[in-house]
């Protein structure tokens, strides 16, 4: 009966140390160091919030660029149910799927001849990629110049303003995250509707 007493105390102290004083302090800690991370890096535009950098979205008009394709389900970046397609490379389903979309890609962008980036016809792992790269941002650069009746040098410029680095010379690869790309095309928009 020892036993069970001094388990039972032990199983309530554990309890309040992990799941209510550590969620709790880190928490604070996260939001007092780290205020706009903590609050899911959400991008802000005239004082209204316009997605997060973290959380790619669904971009279709031909005025924007596209990201990656989501393998979320109910709907595409669905936050809730983050997770790729599971399906291998030898999988003739994932074959068809790859096709399909270079193909509509081709007709959308109007690039026949052209190849088509690896990342705008396969899902990130998590599904919610919210950064192309600039090969792929390349490809859609003359579609949304003329969507946008812009020269396409100024397009691509806007793009290479957008490139992020990567973390380090050895780790990764530079990287465009969509939604700021799309808010900087609106931004040059007003502007030359301003101008």
């Amino acid at each position: 009966m020892i036993w069970l007493r001094s388990s039972v105390v032990l199983l309530i102290f554990l309890t309040l140390i992990t799941g209510v004083a550590y969620p709790l302090l880190a928490t604070g800690l996260s939001e007092l160091m780290f205020p706009y991370q903590a609050q899911g890096s959400m991008v802000k535009q005239e004082g209204r919030t316009v997605g997060s950098e973290l959380i790619g979205q669904p971009f279709t008009k031909a005025t924007y660029f596209q990201g990656r394709p989501s393998a979320t389900v109910d709907y595409p970046y669905n936050a809730l149910a983050s997770g790729g397609s599971n399906l291998a490379p030898s999988n003739p389903i994932l074959d068809d799927e790859i096709k399909r979309r270079v193909k509509q890609l081709r007709q959308f962008n109007r690039q026949p001849d052209i190849p088509v980036p690896v990342d705008l016809v396969t899902a990130s792992s998590s599904g919610l990629d919210p950064h192309i790269s600039p090969a792929a941002a390349d490809f859609q650069a003359q579609r949304v110049a003329d969507a946008r009746h812009l020269p396409v040098k100024v397009v691509k410029q806007l793009i290479r303003d957008n490139i992020e680095p990567p973390p380090s010379e050895f780790l990764g690869e530079p990287v465009i995250n969509v939604l700021k790309l799309n808010l900087a095309l609106d931004n040059l928009h007003k502007k030359k509707q301003k101008g």
